[in-house]
């Protein structure tokens, strides 16, 4: 067989065990592991991995295949980040002294900071330079091992910069080599304009925006929380929106139990988000209509929350647990799913095989992906990391190191250590 990459000489690739589905309940951790392992590409996909005494004879290696030496160091799949806020402008550095000094995420909210302070800048931002500062920041999170990106919209809330940012977010999926999925979430916040009528807010995103953002968003999603939105609003939008052939993502319970969960159950969401706050009945719900709770623990640990998403009692209850960073300004500027990876270890509980599921496979799952990423086998898209060390468990073991030396996209090489 004719190859265009041969990645040989493998310590271990270790990939979430072969599925359609996503991986939950005993199969949170379930991984497959390949020691002194051989990975071969051919047109952006893998054609074949395993054991390299048994595949290297197979394989028919031209002049024009890329050759590389893993020297006995770990693979594993590209991380796939499936909640991110990663377009905006400006930061929210000084709500982060606020914090320090004790002030909640609400206080700052009343104080007119939080969300609406970065839509303000992100309103007035033009957008070539709104596309330049967020694709360095996408490249950034590539350099760290992030192959696959969801970016929301939702620091706009006004027709023009939510369409600024979702063009934004498609001119990042066409001139990096991330993979990006975007979100509409004019949701995020009632805009100042319509402080004193929010039902008219409510109405502008069902019958007009939910239209205009056909072919530029792919999924919606609603902050269904105290100083956001109430379950009886998130559940027009999405109802609406689900009519209109939408999938559906939620901001669920993460300052309070708001119904979120229990409505992403409800309405067949794809994933309910944060779930710091959920309560039996959530979970009851999530689970009989199969949605991936994709947890944030960068949010609870930079707002220091008292209390963490409770991930191992969604693992009892069977259902699918993803990680992401929440990146945003204001409570998780975290680029890392590396990181994340070790919050989910040392908050909520995980441990590393479930971790290392919940970045990868259930991840891409999250996001409408997990058919073509998220685990390495043949047929799968040619998505992984070489990492500078001999075992994927030194990712929390080292936590805080980038560990990720080359990214493979597609089949083609990064080398971004």
């Amino acid at each position: 067989m004719r190859v265009d990459l041969i990645v040989k000489n493998i310590g271990e690739i270790v990939t979430p065990v072969s599925s359609k589905e996503p991986l939950g309940g005993e199969l949170q951790g379930k991984l497959t592991t390949i020691k002194e392992g051989l990975i071969a590409v051919k047109d952006e996909k893998i054609v074949a991995l395993g054991p390299e005494k048994e595949l290297l004879t197979q394989l028919e290696i031209s002049p024009q295949t890329e050759v590389i030496d893993a020297q006995e160091r770990a693979v594993i799949p590209g991380f796939v980040d499936p909640h991110t806020h990663l377009v905006y402008a400006g930061c929210r550095h000084e709500e982060f002294l606020w914090k320090l000094q004790g002030k909640d995420y609400i206080e700052i909210l009343e104080q007119g900071g939080g969300i609406l302070s970065t839509v303000n800048r992100t309103r007035k931002i033009p957008e070539e330079k709104l596309f330049e500062i967020s694709k360095e920041r996408a490249l950034e999170a590539f350099r760290m091992g992030t192959t696959t990106i969801e970016i929301k919209s939702g620091y706009g809330l006004d027709e023009k910069t939510e369409l600024k940012m979702l063009k934004v977010i498609k001119k990042i999926d066409e001139e990096t080599p991330l993979d990006v999925v975007s979100t509409y979430l004019g949701a995020h916040a009632i805009p100042p304009e319509f402080k004193e009528k929010r039902e008219k807010y409510i109405e502008l995103i069902k019958e007009e925006m939910l239209f205009k953002v056909k072919g530029l968003a792919q999924f919606i999603d609603v902050f269904c929380d105290k100083g956001a939105f109430s379950y009886g609003e998130s559940k027009e939008i999405l109802h609406r929106a689900k009519n209109l052939g939408f999938s559906l993502k939620i901001h669920a319970d993460e300052l309070s139990n708001s119904g979120g969960s229990k409505l992403a159950g409800e309405l067949g969401a794809i994933s309910a988000d944060h779930l710091e706050n959920i309560d039996s009945e959530g979970i009851d719900y999530m689970k009989r209509a199969g949605v991936i709770a994709v947890l944030l623990p960068g949010t609870s640990f930079f707002l220091k929350l008292k209390s963490h998403a409770p991930a191992r009692r969604l693992i009892e209850a069977g259902i699918p647990i993803a990680l992401a960073t929440d990146h945003n300004p204001g409570t998780s500027p975290i680029l890392s799913q590396a990181i994340i990876m070790g919050l989910g270890i040392f908050l909520l509980n995980l441990l590393p095989e479930e971790a290392l599921v919940a970045v990868t496979k259930n991840a891409a799952h999250a996001i409408g992906l997990g058919d073509r990423l998220g685990s390495l086998e043949p047929g799968k898209q040619a998505d992984f990391l070489i990492l500078n060390t001999h075992s994927f468990v030194h990712i929390p073991y080292e936590f805080g190191r980038d560990l990720v030396e080359i990214v493979v996209k597609k089949g083609k090489v990064y080398r971004v250590r």
